[in-house]
């Protein structure tokens, strides 16, 4: 009897495993043996089973999220002690027949590395910005205008910027220059406003040449 026993030993322990956990009960046959089953029969006896100790899956570590790249900080704007228009004097007149005009700038400290000065015509750019300190603009409209000077960092962020300072453009014709000041028989093809074709002919005399 002990031997079937010995034999029913992995039945009991894969219904003590399965998940149902199925009740086992046991009873003695007419040849005396003790026999184990789930199948409850008349004088069988229930058999008191263990506690099932299970394990919860353990829970999988949560993965790193990747590093998200630190952006570099924004360098500090550097700013000047002084920034302003040397040429033309703030309200000044320019008289240009071509609406010409020589702008200088300057700056306390000069200008930094990788910095770049940029003028503004009325607001707007007059060319892109560089090192230079001096403009030259030509064919400006009659008028008033209103000049700026920015100067940008590396970054293109603006560092400095000046007021708006006005002038005042006037353009003389070449027929207001001949009215202003007529022109000469010397004057004809060495001033602009008094061209060769417009020098008049020369009196001949009257006296014939001796002969």
């Amino acid at each position: 009897m002990i031997g079937f026993f010995i034999h029913l030993l992995p039945l009991l322990l894969m219904l003590c495993a399965g998940p149902a956990r199925a009740q086992i009960y046991t009873y003695i046959d007419s040849q005396g043996n003790r026999v184990f089953t789930d199948q409850h029969r008349a004088g069988a006896k229930p058999v008191p089973l263990p506690p099932v100790n299970r394990l919860s899956p353990t829970p999988a570590a949560p993965q790193p999220s990747p590093a998200t790249p630190k952006k570099p900080k924004a360098q500090p704007i550097f700013h000047y002690q002084m920034v302003r228009i040397l040429v033309p004097d703030p309200d000044a007149t320019i008289r240009s027949t071509e609406g010409n005009l020589i702008v200088s700038v300057t700056s306390e400290p000069g200008l930094m590395p990788g910095h770049a000065y940029r003028l503004l015509l009325d607001g707007k750019p007059t060319a892109a910005p560089g090192p230079s300190p001096v403009f030259a603009l030509s064919n400006i409209d009659r008028g008033s205008h209103q000049l700026a000077v920015e100067i940008l960092d590396e970054q293109g962020r603006i560092a400095e910027r000046t007021a708006n300072q006005p002038f005042h453009m006037v353009r003389i014709s070449l027929a207001q220059k001949r009215q202003a000041n007529p022109c000469q028989l010397a004057d004809y093809g060495q001033r602009p406003e008094c061209p060769l074709a417009d020098k008049p002919e020369e009196e001949s005399s009257s006296i014939l040449p001796f002969l």
